[in-house]
């Protein structure tokens, strides 16, 4: 029963793209006035370099160079949730590592409990301090790979500018007979003429 209602979606699309060839080709490939000419925006080589160097000085920059206005919330939610997380685990890392400093000197610190049975060990400082220190570290490293990503992701997008790609692509899906065991595989064709 599934595979016939497979058989039948496939064969749905499939007659349903043929449905389209109804045009005449003389229609489709001749402008109906031949005065006029299809334009072209002229593509300037130079703009994945500009939304870039756009997007290296100010972060989403180059994506509003591309007029892809939605990427914005998305860099500066990557790059500030990554440089949230670098800036608390500094920060909690520098705590632990004043407690620990101060335990050493012989002074109370912040975990220091009652009666002198403090909150937190000497080694449960140090592994703290470990922990944390990866963390941040981690968290730096992750910041600088998403302002790198943000900067390739606005050149890359203006790489792939529309109105660089040729119109000539077609995806449909198609059937046919396994010359081998006589059975019926179904696919897509996917074509693309440059």
């Amino acid at each position: 029963m599934l595979q016939k209602l497979i058989y039948s979606v496939f064969i749905y699309f499939f007659c349903w793209n043929l449905s389209f060839a109804q045009e005449k080709y003389e229609d489709i490939i001749k402008p109906k006035d031949s005065t006029k000419y299809i334009s072209y925006e002229k593509i300037d080589p130079l703009s994945p370099a500009r939304a870039a160097f756009y997007s290296a000085v100010l972060p989403g920059l180059g994506q509003a160079y591309n007029k892809k206005y939605w990427k914005i919330p998305l860099v500066y939610g990557a790059i500030g949730t990554s440089m949230y997380f670098y800036l608390d685990n500094r920060n909690e890392y520098e705590r632990y590592q004043t407690a620990y400093k101060l335990r050493i000197s012989g002074r109370p610190d912040e975990f220091n409990g009652e009666d002198g049975n403090p909150n937190i060990s000497d080694e449960g400082l140090i592994r703290a301090q470990k922990i944390l220190k990866k963390n941040r570290d981690l968290s730096l490293f992750l910041t600088i790979g998403l302002y790198a990503l943000n900067i390739i992701e606005a050149n890359v997008d203006a790489h792939l500018d529309d109105k660089a790609f040729n119109t000539n692509l077609s995806f449909k899906p198609i059937l046919y007979i396994n010359p081998i065991d006589n059975k019926t595989i179904a696919g897509f064709n996917l074509k693309f003429d440059f």
